[in-house]
């Protein structure tokens, strides 16, 4: 018998389930069919233009900073403005997401994009998330092959780009996403959920940006077309 076995035979035996009980292996197979869905917060339930506006207001009260774009086309020169900003070299570590490599990088001459897992070395890293939460101001970044998840923790930076139009309310509804992304039975291995810059208040209760990752935490919402001016 192995370990699992050994553990589950033991829950069983406290419950006073048999082995046969065809009930509960029905009960079982009926939920994983159709899970329930969880109670969502009235919060996150708002119209589009307001939902951004609430995911912005939360990102900036955990000290991330938002910027506004109007197309995907402008992610790199808001991309290279930031490094500036922050007297930054120019230079970027990213995966290989699809839509990422979309973008017109060609185009900032002076800008170096590496792609690949980031190394201790890279001061700034961009990813492109799966959604937005608007209730908590999260980004929610799954992690493979094109989304090395130390792209998300190494770099001193972090720049995250978010369509405006997968801005969701709150996270059931993001995790439905994530289900519907890769399919029923399937999940990536990681799935980071990020609020804010890394920070930590262990130490004397003095707040500490940094502490076990990004130290800043950029945050870019490509409009397309859907909000104006007006976030």
């Amino acid at each position: 018998m192995s370990g699992r076995e050994a553990i589950l035979k033991k829950v069983r035996g406290a419950l006073g389930a048999p082995l046969d009980d065809a009930a509960r292996a029905k009960a079982v197979r009926q939920r994983l069919a159709k899970a329930p869905t969880g109670v969502v917060p009235a919060r996150g339930r708002l119209p589009e233009e307001e939902r951004i506006a609430l995911f912005r207001q939360m990102a900036e009260k955990v000290s991330a900073t938002v910027e506004h774009v109007k197309k995907t086309g402008d992610v790199p020169n808001a991309v290279a403005a930031y490094l500036r900003s922050k007297n930054l070299p120019a230079s970027v570590r990213m995966g290989g997401d699809e839509r990422l490599r979309a973008m017109p990088w060609g185009r900032v001459k002076a800008l170096e994009t590496k792609t690949g897992p980031a190394d201790p070395d890279d001061e700034v890293g961009v990813s492109h998330a799966l959604a937005g939460i608007a209730e908590t101001g999260t980004v929610a970044l799954y992690s493979g092959v094109e989304n090395p998840t130390t792209v998300n923790f190494l770099p001193e930076h972090h720049i995250v780009v978010v369509d405006a139009k997968d801005i969701e309310g709150d996270l059931e509804t993001t995790l439905s996403r994530l289900k519907k992304r890769f399919g029923k039975g399937k999940m990536p291995r990681t799935l980071n959920l990020i609020t804010g810059p890394s920070r930590s208040g262990d130490i004397e209760q003095k707040l500490l940006l940094g502490a076990h990752g990004p130290r800043a935490l950029h945050l870019i919402v490509v409009d397309d077309g859907r909000i104006g001016n007006k976030l």
